[in-house]
């Protein structure tokens, strides 16, 4: 009995510790809206079509919101929401960033389902990369490399599309993915090498690789090595005549639509499959795998070069989903925020694309934002992904446990 008693006391213990600081966040919040928010005059207009938007009142919603916010820290500090956290949690955040946008477009409108739009476009790589690492360290290896991948896969795919078209170019940087993924496959499961040098390895070298390619093959040659036409949207019919929704989702590029299949079938696959099955089990227990006739190792490779070939595909994205050409260092870090993903996703493909878009709207709402005199610093600006991504997986998220064989080699029986 006292032997059951003790971790309840201790996760009671973190419970309340966890409620105490989102609690404190609250009312940090709430002075953010009551000391800036209310400090421009003005309606912001988020237009939803070409001929209607509704409207917000920067300073009275943001003296309204704070209030509001003041009630629900007290609320969190003295009792609690219990099962209702997370609900409470998520539309507080959700009416802070409402009140955000309506302080940056105060006076002005801009078109909040554009905003969206882009959001869902500028997951794709995040998303693909999250589910290459899913892949990975649901076989029980430690995938520090997306980075690289995607980044080495948008330099040979915008190559390749310059040259020949963007069905091949596409198809190139998949197998760019894989070439990197056999890489990091040999050296952590073959010679046991320690699979996060391994990925920072391979991170250094393509950034070292196409960094080298783009100043001295590129630069010289971009009209016919480094220069397309990226893909068009593609508009589904019906679907995308759903008011508010269809324009976000369904009038996408065949990147976007791929990244929904992705997370689609690797779900389907990992819960509803033997080989998911297999894959779970060796990235927690590949010893008892192994016992029952898996062959752990060569299960781990499958997996590893099917990852880098979804990555690939999302470095593919850059030149010929949305840019027409590869800059350097064009990936910028999402690589990492894909890894990010994976973690605020507890491994689970749509836990990722649910971080994904978490993390490429902060990415979208720099780029609107940048268009309105907020008094915000550019580089400040450019902070504001990572910084989000800083606070969701240190401050939002709580504890989330990875595969337990996860970076840990394994010796054939």
């Amino acid at each position: 009995m006292t032997a059951a008693a003790v971790p309840d006391r201790v996760v009671s213990a973190e419970q309340r510790k966890r409620a105490r600081s989102v609690g404190i966040t609250y009312l940090v919040l709430a002075m953010v809206c009551f000391f800036i928010f209310t400090r421009r005059p003005g309606d912001a207009g988020f237009r939803i079509t070409e001929t209607s938007q509704f409207t917000l009142p920067a300073q009275g919603f943001g003296w309204a919101l704070g209030i509001v916010l003041v009630a629900v820290a007290a609320a969190q500090l003295l009792r609690g929401f219990g099962r209702l956290s997370n609900v409470v949690l998520a539309l507080a955040t959700a009416a802070f960033f409402m009140s955000f946008l309506a302080w940056a477009a105060a006076g002005d409108s801009f078109s909040f389902v554009g905003m969206l739009q882009d959001t869902v476009s500028r997951s794709v790589p995040i998303t693909l990369g999250a589910i290459g690492g899913i892949l990975s360290e649901r076989s029980g290896v430690i995938n520090i490399s997306i980075e690289g991948m995607l980044l080495a896969a948008a330099c040979t795919s915008a190559i390749a599309a310059s040259l020949t078209n963007l069905w091949l170019g596409t198809l190139v940087g998949a197998l760019t993915g894989v070439a990197l993924a056999a890489v990091l496959a040999v050296m952590s499961i073959r010679y046991k090498v320690d699979q996060v040098i391994v990925g920072f390895a391979i991170n250094f070298f393509a950034l070292g690789v196409t960094s080298f390619v783009s100043f001295r093959v590129l630069v010289p040659n971009r009209d016919t090595m480094n220069n397309l036409l990226p893909v068009t949207p593609i508009r589904i019919p019906l679907l995308a005549d759903v008011p508010f929704i269809g324009t976000i989702f369904f009038e996408q590029t065949i990147f976007v639509y791929f990244s929904f299949a992705a997370v689609a079938l690797a779900t389907w696959g990992l819960y509803r499959t033997k080989w998911g099955l297999r894959t779970r089990a060796i990235g927690e227990y590949p010893k008892a795998a192994g016992t029952l006739g898996v062959d752990v190792n060569k299960l781990r490779y499958r997996n590893l070069l099917l990852a880098g070939a979804v990555a690939g595909i999302g470095g593919a994205w850059w030149p010929i989903g949305i840019v027409g050409r590869f800059d350097q260092n064009i990936t910028n870090g999402r690589g990492f925020i894909a890894l990010a993903a994976v973690i605020f996703g507890r491994w689970h493909p749509v836990g990722a694309l649910c971080g994904a878009l978490v993390f490429a709207l902060a990415e979208a709402v720099r780029l609107k934002i940048g268009n309105f005199d907020t008094g915000i610093p550019s580089e400040f600006l450019i902070m504001a992904p990572y910084v989000v991504t800083i606070i969701v997986v240190a401050g939002f998220i709580g504890a989330s446990r990875a595969p337990k064989a996860a970076g840990q080699p394994y010796e054939d029986q």
